[in-house]
């Protein structure tokens, strides 16, 4: 008899079918990945189900398939791009409203649909922190207007949580657009005339809609530029990994990677901050205290950049995992990451034994004797007896090419990690660890994230300072030491488990992260030094991003690569998790499930130990430090 299929498969099987069905589209290719919700090149990848899923964790995964699914069947993406804006602020808002529209229209006859829907938005919403704000000047215009559109056309009050936040602004939207917001939702069923109409809402919200362009018209800005990769959408890393929509890849507000760097580039050309919170930048003054001129000199050619500022390190810190909760919690933690060790460990040990093996076959050990000093050679001892006059011999092991090397894995602890791919990359890191640790290899485990979503005590510094125009990052960073380098795994291991801590994970500033981590490397004694970054998504921080021009922490991360590959002896190496980082570092590989994680990480490190150690004449990279929590 074949086994009866798991609760979780039967679930995945009815969202397929489910999906199908509201698409319209019997052949539609449905698959489960960690990198979901998205829709890209006609194949609808979905989250993987928890094993045991609550009734509101259902009715989330099916509200992101709903939405998804609709958007297949309601949605033009050609008339899209023709009638889209070219300001990169009016276009956010024509995104979310069409994303808006494509839903409550789809939805219409459909009462569960809905309420799947619901589900879905009120989680997209709480873990981007929209539901916990209190400030009308907080509120994301993208989401309130398409909050209000969505209600015009389903007849229908927001969910609560969605509809307090849509309070705030609610009596304010109406009195500029009100009359626009009643036209637009009677052209619902309509694209072509929805989005004409669109643009009057966008004009009564003193937002530019410009003159609209067509396809072709990506080909006429960042010529020069390389092409980066989508910064998430502006409320939240999570938002792209919650919530897919349109097919090309596209993030949950509508937007595809092509069309949003478009828009960033054009924003960036223009010199103006791809603001994405409703804030308006004032005419403060000219910079706060921290907020260097804009550009600076490259000593090495005379070529002028855009310089990196921080507003204010008053809040950042770096702590070690084990001061981040109480021993009991931690001892919890370290629990369920053992429960996943017993699934996965079969697997990754298996191949971590066989990086042993590689590495303890290039390590030919031999003994010199006869030596003046060293180990005491016992074996010689008889001298002694036979010949009182000899002196002791001692011997000495000659040099195996790992005991003088580090390694460093840098994790990424941004919300969009949350799930299984931070379990994965923690049991990889834990069992890696272990590995090399017996091949005489230190290894050092770090995180980074940040300590509050949307900026934190940093962003409130700036709107107390009367927010200065581009302040550079706004928000309080937090790097975490999982084991240090000379830290032994068995005193360590427990920190691993910390990873798996609600709410730890929040945002994500690459660029400073990985200078921390090299300065740590740096400051090592060993001669062969090994960064490895995983990762599954560019830099993002919301706070920042909304405060200074279009691509800020790209480019930063770009700088920081681009110094560490070309003037510093440590070799860097990075795993992206549904992720293309083959477009920042040099050495890098992209992964689609994160199961590949363990095989990946095990055989790049296998390749940088059969080649030389990287050489480089270049001077090292400066120091910039972080407060250490107290």
């Amino acid at each position: 008899m074949p086994p009866a299929d798991s609760p979780q498969d039967v679930f995945k099987r009815a969202l397929a079918h489910a999906a199908r069905a509201l698409a319209e589209q019997a052949e539609l290719e449905v698959v489960f990945g960690s990198d979901g919700p998205r829709l890209s090149n006609g194949v609808l990848t979905l989250p993987h189900p928890p094993r045991v899923a609550s009734a509101g964790e259902s009715a989330t995964l099916r509200g992101q398939a709903d939405r998804l699914a609709l958007r297949l069947a309601n949605h033009d993406e050609t008339v899209h791009a023709r009638l889209r804006p070219t300001d990169s602020r009016a276009a956010e808002v024509f995104e979310a409203v069409e994303q808006a529209r494509v839903e409550a229209h789809g939805s219409a006859s459909l009462a569960g649909v809905r309420a799947n829907m619901d589900a879905a938005l009120l989680t997209r919403l709480e873990k981007s922190g929209a539901l916990r704000i209190a400030d009308a000047d907080r509120v994301p215009v993208a989401e309130a207007v398409a909050l209000l559109l969505r209600e015009r056309v389903t007849g229908r009050r927001s969910p609560d949580g969605a509809g307090t936040m849509l309070d705030l602004v609610r009596e304010g939207l109406e009195d500029k657009a009100g009359a626009e917001l009643d036209a637009l939702a009677d052209k619902a069923e309509d694209q072509t005339a929805f989005g004409s109409a669109l643009k009057d809402v966008l004009r009564a919200l003193d937002l530019d809609p410009g003159d609209g362009r067509g396809d072709e018209a990506s080909d006429d800005a960042g010529e020069d530029e390389p092409e980066p990769q989508s910064p998430e959408p502006s409320e939240d890393e999570e938002d792209e990994q919650d919530d897919g929509g349109g097919e090309g890849g596209q993030s949950m507000d509508g937007r595809s990677e092509d069309e949003s760097s478009e828009q960033d580039r054009e924003a960036q050309q223009s010199g103006q901050p791809a603001e994405r919170d409703g804030d308006q930048v004032d005419d403060g003054p000219d910079v706060a205290e921290g907020a260097l001129p804009n550009r600076q000199e490259n000593a090495d050619d005379g070529r002028a950049i855009d310089a990196y500022r921080v507003f204010t390190t008053a809040y950042d810190e770096v702590i070690d995992a084990a001061d981040l909760c109480d021993p009991m919690e931690l001892d919890r933690l370290r629990s369920l990451l053992d429960q996943q060790l017993t699934i996965l460990s079969s697997v990754v040990a298996r191949l971590a034994n066989k990086l042993q093996r590689r590495l303890m076959a290039q390590q030919n050990r031999s003994w010199a004797f006869d030596l003046e000093e060293g180990v005491l050679d016992t074996a010689r001892l008889t001298r002694i007896i036979t010949d009182p006059t000899s002196p002791l011999s001692f011997k000495a092991e000659s040099e195996s090419p790992f005991r003088d090397t580090v390694v460093t894995l840098l994790l990424d602890n941004s919300g969009s990690m949350r799930g299984r791919p931070i379990m994965v990359a923690a049991v990889c890191a834990d069992i890696l660890a272990r590995t090399l640790e017996r091949c005489g290899v230190k290894v050092e485990i770090l995180g980074f994230t940040t300590r509050a979503w949307k900026g934190g005590q940093s962003r409130e510094a700036w709107i107390t300072a009367g927010k200065p125009p581009m302040p550079g990052r706004l928000n309080d960073l937090r790097h975490i030491i999982y084991k240090a380098a000379d830290a032994p795994w068995r005193r360590a291991k427990k920190n691993l488990g910390l990873m798996m801590r609600e709410g730890l994970l929040k945002e994500n500033i690459d660029g400073e992260a990985l200078t921390w981590a090299h300065e740590r490397l740096t400051a090592r004694p060993e001669a062969r030094r090994i960064l490895m970054v995983i990762s599954d998504g560019s830099p993002v921080d919301d706070s920042t991003q909304s405060a200074n021009a279009a691509l800020y922490l790209d480019k930063h991360l770009r700088q920081v690569i681009e110094r560490i590959e070309t003037q510093s002896p440590v070799e860097l190496i990075a795993i992206g998790i549904g992720h293309d980082v083959t477009r920042w570092y040099r050495r890098a590989v992209t992964i689609v499930d994160v199961e590949q994680l363990a095989g990946v990480m095990i055989e790049k490190l296998a390749e940088l130990f059969d080649a030389a150690p990287k050489e480089t004449g270049r001077r090292p990279m400066g120091r910039r430090g972080l407060k250490r929590a107290a």
